[in-house]
């Protein structure tokens, strides 16, 4: 009996530690940061000393990859997919909901027993089912929309005490927006420090409208730096703070050693500004657009110090995450390779392969172009420019005349991805459902609405793509800019029509009583004035009633 309890407590005692070796996560991607925006990566304009400690503390990923601009990335990130298999495919517009069916690094934790919170940024759906509590994050604290301010997020919001999108409510909060996340990602990880947890931290800053202190921007305006770059070297330093509060409190918690840490950014720079000799910057498929910080720390797992050249990107990280936590991944295929023998040092390179980026403005991607097929040594631009990375960082001159079976190999291996990556599920609209229980009433916002006016002007005239999952009567609720002067209202899904009068100066119209039938279909709203000339309206709220 003594030794049925003495086997008992061992093997008790040993699923706990199996259970504890499992480390947290903490993952911290922030907003337009490019890579020369540290002390580390050699700018001796900004302050950035907690970052640059951190880079120390773990491994250096010196040529890692992201998307030219923000959605994209993070679908890439959260599912270790190319975004053009997850319907996100652009920034605004309808293009950067995320299809989803898609798995998320969220689910897959979750549903392994870790406690998952978001705090910050999603940008990859507003309405259900894509929101990122849609989506396996148990704790969300976020803004809406791809940006603070934007159209969307919450009316006027600012950086400064931002109303954020608290687990399906929003809740007013006190403070500047990135102490505010990072605040929130605090408390979640102290209620959570006796389970494994993933806490992903998407600052917003620092992308525009670099709403700051202007104590802050005031040491760098007197540097001789532009106005732009001073405010955002500010909002960088804000951001260097919170790391610092962030990883003070990891270590407070006893948590430092048994977390892995990842700071990166979702692209290059917006702006011209020092960025470490590379050419380009966001919204381009150079290494100015593409190349990001990104370091890793995991006590007694990384050597300190650990400077890693193989190139890695956003898709990596998914697999890498899981492989860390002992998970099996989901079913789906992953374009990403895990880094984890990478960053322990169990392998010095990872396999040979060829890593593919695109983006550009419009409804369905186009072959050849804004594209890049890079591998270690070389990258094609758009088909026709061939760079030696090696010799040639910055991209200065195209040796596709001089290498022309290196360009032809890689143009044809650039084919064969966007027809892979393309036959996923195509690039039909990403629909947002209307009449479930997660979601009522639905507003729709100019975020989402598509078509070749559509836009963020006041004379912007857009529609949604949607999805009623229940057919009966609804309230369809039209915000729009008020008007000295009286106007028609126009309402329009399927075989349903409604206009009415908008009186003068109204800020809104209400059609009650409207049947919807089931399916998907095109929504439309929109003011029509006197001359029969038709704007857009703000947003649209649709309610079950």
């Amino acid at each position: 009996m003594r030794f049925f309890i003495i086997c008992l407590s061992v093997f008790l005692l040993s699923s706990v530690s199996a259970a504890d070796v499992r480390p947290n996560i903490v993952l911290i991607l922030t907003d337009d940061q490019g890579f020369g925006d540290l002390g580390c990566n050699g700018n001796d304009k900004i302050k950035t000393p907690n970052i640059d400690a951190f880079s120390k503390q773990g491994a250096v990923l010196k040529n890692f990859f992201v998307c030219p601009v923000c959605a994209p990335t993070r679908a890439s990130l959260l599912t270790g997919r190319y975004n053009y298999r997850t319907g996100a495919i652009d920034t605004f517009l309808g293009r950067a909901m995320m299809v989803p069916e898609e798995i998320t690094i969220a689910e897959v934790l979750r549903d392994a027993g870790y406690a998952t919170g978001i705090f910050g940024k999603w940008h990859l759906g507003d309405n259900y089912p894509m929101r990122p509590m849609d989506q396996g994050f148990q704790e969300t604290f976020v803004h809406r929309s791809g940006g603070i301010g934007q159209p969307g997020d919450a009316p006027g919001n600012t950086y400064f005490s931002p109303v954020v999108f608290h687990n399906g409510k929003d809740e007013e909060t006190s403070g500047y927006c990135t102490d505010v996340f990072v605040s929130a990602a605090m408390a979640f990880i102290e209620k959570n420090r006796n389970k494994p947890f993933f806490a992903y931290i998407a600052t917003n800053a620092p992308h525009e409208p670099l709403q700051v202190d202007e104590k802050r921007v005031e040491p760098y305006l007197k540097m001789g730096l532009d106005d732009k770059t001073a405010r955002v070297y500010a909002t960088e330093e804000n951001i260097d703070e919170n790391v610092g509060r962030l990883l003070e409190k990891l270590r407070a918690l006893d948590l430092e050693k048994n977390t892995l840490v990842i700071f990166m950014s979702d692209n290059g720079p917006y702006g011209k500004r020092f960025n470490a000799g590379l050419r380009g910057e966001k919204a381009t498929v150079y290494e100015g657009g593409i190349h990001v910080p990104c370091f890793v720390r995991w006590p007694g797992k990384i050597t300190p110090g650990t400077q890693l050249s193989p190139m890695a990107a956003h898709i990596d990280m998914f697999p890498t995450l899981l492989e860390a936590c002992s998970v099996k991944a989901p079913p789906a295929k992953l374009d990403g390779v895990s880094l984890l023998p990478l960053l322990t040092g169990v392998a010095k390179e990872l396999p040979e392969r060829t890593l593919f980026f695109q983006w550009h403005r419009g409804d369905t991607p186009e072959l050849f172009r804004d594209c890049a097929a890079r591998t270690q040594k070389y990258k094609l631009v758009n088909g026709k420019e061939l760079f030696d990375l090696e010799s040639d960082p910055g991209e200065a001159k195209n040796i596709a005349a001089q290498k022309p079976e290196i360009a032809a190999k890689l143009r044809a291996e650039y084919e064969a991805w966007f027809k892979d990556v393309s036959s996923t599920r195509g690039y039909a609209p990403v629909r947002i459902y209307i009449g479930t229980k997660y979601e009522n009433p639905v507003v729709l916002s100019r975020e989402d609405w598509r078509g070749p006016q559509a836009g963020w002007t006041p004379k912007s005239l857009g529609y949604w793509e949607i999805d009623v999952k229940r057919a009966g009567k609804y309230s369809v609720t039209l915000n729009v800019a008020p008007q000295p002067k009286t106007r028609t209202a126009h309402f329009k899904f399927g075989a349903t029509e409604a206009k009415a009068t908008l009186d003068t100066d109204a800020k809104k119209l209400t059609f009650n009583d409207v049947n919807l039938t089931a399916g998907e279909g095109r929504l439309e709203a929109w003011i029509e004035d006197d001359e029969k000339k038709s704007v857009g309206v703000i947003d649209v709220e649709v309610k079950v009633e």
